[in-house]
């Protein structure tokens, strides 16, 4: 989706990105025709400079702005207009107006060039004979080369009037790909790690992925969820091999908005909602409880603003608790917790604006009054230097006891902004003798430096961007129990990091803001003050420039008021979490 005024924004290019990186085919849909500086063709060149010429107009606007009424089909050469704002079946099909005809053989002809060089198929008819192309052999063009992601074709029209969306209906019919037009699905067996596939019909072993959770009115759980294979009954087990778990199903349902319609069976290809799953949580993979795969996760991003909230009375504390589990239930980026020091409930997400939604929720939805605190910021710390640590415990065994005994020496070392945490092997030295339970020893070792990273040494948050190398570890006969491993390799991982020049990192966000041009000096200084980088700043038109910038999130708190107060309100900003990074 396009903004017809503003063009590619931030938030579209980093969903464009997304879909190139998972191989996902799309076409292009220019929006609000009918709002004031919509221009279409500057819409496209954006497009073509930004993603590249393989987006390719399939239609043209009749009109813009105010005298927005219709779109020309370039494909069959025709026309359709809307004459009641108000009822969206108004549709009439006409012929092409005679005062865009030029302009619309013109671009068809951008489209049929851009079609041929996509498929070769097509670029062998289209090179013989032009002129005997048919809307069938184009359509089926079309559908090859976006399948193959070769071809971007972009439509128009205005979503809130109605126009446009019945010919967008039929591309995305005539032209997107089903189920069974792409690749097989990929995944692990959970117990050896090696790849699986899952074929798109309802005969293969069921396979399929949790995408969104949803507390329903009367507070019972529907999963959303995406079948890949094999067929879904009420009332039958699945497996969970996330959490190692078995579900069973309750209910099925085919979704359409707030409308449900209630089914015994649904095969490989739908997507569609499911009531009894206790426990499975957003990205998880069900399958069959005799053939086990897992299907890789849906990532969401950690949360980087907390704020204190508590109940209006004490009385509605375990209501306000049970609200908030639901809440972290439905949506991954957010959490909750209770301050051990102080026991105030903090809550953290993405944002001021997704918090303040919740907060929203809360009072709306679940009627619980809350008072909420000053949004804080969640830091992370990082080491910026190598050290080394060796670390022994031991324990008891005088007494007839247990004697518990753990002895690990190992480096930790910078890891690159964004990298995470790595755990690396330098024991036992090549053709040294292994102890006979070096794989539960390894668990216990890397049990404990994992358990260091959740709290660093300059405040408590924790720890990023870490190479931990083991490079020796002491062993004894008879010793029953490894958890001596588990401490050792906590408090020298934490010993070291204490020793390798710890930092704060504080979270960075990328921020764009579009203003009038009058008013770009006065967003740009606002930014500069709030230690923001200024990355570009480009003129749209005559009624909009957008400024990039990143930002330390922490001085992002209270923009949106200053912003509408630099602009007379005119100007919108958007906000996304970045990086981590040591400012």
């Amino acid at each position: 989706m396009f903004d017809a005024v503003a063009g590619v924004e931030s938030q579209t290019e980093t969903v464009w990105r997304q879909a190139d990186r998972y191989g996902v085919p799309r076409l292009g849909f220019v929006n609000k025709m009918d709002r004031t500086g919509a221009d279409y063709d500057r819409c496209l060149q954006m497009m073509e400079e930004r993603f590249g010429e393989h987006c390719a107009p399939a239609q043209l606007p009749i009109g813009t702005e105010g005298a927005h009424r219709g779109v020309v089909d370039l494909v069959h050469m025709t026309a359709y207009v809307w004459h009641d704002k108000d009822d969206p079946r108004s549709l009439e099909e006409i012929p092409v107006p005679d005062e865009m005809m030029e302009q619309a053989e013109a671009t068809r002809e951008v489209l049929l060039e851009r079609i041929a060089l996509a498929d070769e198929d097509f670029a062998m008819l289209y090179l013989e004979s032009p002129e005997a192309l048919t809307v069938e052999e184009t359509d089926a063009a079309i559908r090859r080369s976006v399948i193959a992601g070769n071809l971007v074709p972009v439509l128009c029209g205005s979503a809130l009037r109605n126009k446009g969306i019945q010919p967008l209906l039929d591309a995305v019919v005539k032209w997107l790909p089903s189920p069974m037009d792409v690749p097989d699905i990929e995944g692990v067996d959970p117990t050896s790690g090696g790849p699986l596939t899952r074929p798109h019909n309802a005969k293969a072993p069921l396979s399929a992925l949790a995408y969104k959770v949803a507390i329903m009115e009367d507070g019972r759980r529907m999963v959303f969820i995406r079948l890949y294979s094999g067929t879904m009954t009420a009332g039958m087990d699945l497996w969970n091999p996330a959490l190692k778990i078995k579900e069973k199903v309750s209910r099925l349902f085919l979704m359409h908005a707030n409308n449900r319609k209630r089914l015994d069976k649904i095969e490989a290809g739908n997507i569609f909602g499911v009531l009894g799953l206790k426990r499975t949580r957003t990205g998880d993979t069900l399958c069959s409880p005799q053939s086990h795969i897992l299907l890789e996760s849906i990532d969401a991003y950690e949360p980087v603003i907390s704020q204190s909230v508590e109940p209006a009375t004490l009385r509605e504390k375990e209501k306000l608790e049970q609200v908030l589990t639901k809440l972290a239930d439905e949506d991954p980026t957010f959490r909750w917790r209770e301050d051990g020091g102080t026991g105030q409930t903090i809550i953290s997400g993405m944002g001021e604006l997704h918090l303040d939604i919740l907060c929203d929720r809360l009072k709306r939805e679940f009627k619980v009054e809350v008072r909420t605190g000053k949004p804080q910021v969640v830091y992370r710390e990082a080491i910026t230097s190598q050290a080394r640590a060796d670390e022994t415990f031991e324990r008891g065994g005088e007494d007839g006891g247990d004697h518990v005994f753990g002895r690990v020496a190992l480096t930790v070392n910078p890891n690159e902004r964004g990298g995470g945490h790595a755990i690396e092997w330098s024991w036992p030295a090549a053709g040294a003798e292994a102890p006979r339970n070096l794989a539960e020893l390894k668990e216990a070792i890397e049990e404990g430096i994992t358990q260091s990273f959740v709290s660093g040494p300059v405040q408590g948050y924790a720890l990023d961007d870490v190479t931990v190398t083991v490079t020796d570890v002491e062993t004894r006969d008879g010793l029953s129990s490894v958890v001596g491993y588990t401490v050792a390799a906590s408090t020298a991982a934490r010993a070291a990091v204490r020793n390798a020049s710890p930092v704060l990192l504080s979270p960075i966000a990328d921020v764009e803001v579009t203003t009038p041009p009058e008013h770009t000096g006065d967003v740009i200084s606002s930014l500069t003050m709030r230690r923001g980088k200024i990355e570009t700043m480009e003129e749209l038109n005559a009624m909009a420039s957008v400024v990039k910038a990143s930002v330390p999130m922490e001085r992002m708190f209270g923009y949106a008021t200053e912003v509408r107060s630099l602009t007379q309100g005119r100007a919108q900003f958007a906000m996304t979490f970045s990086h981590y990074d040591n400012l």
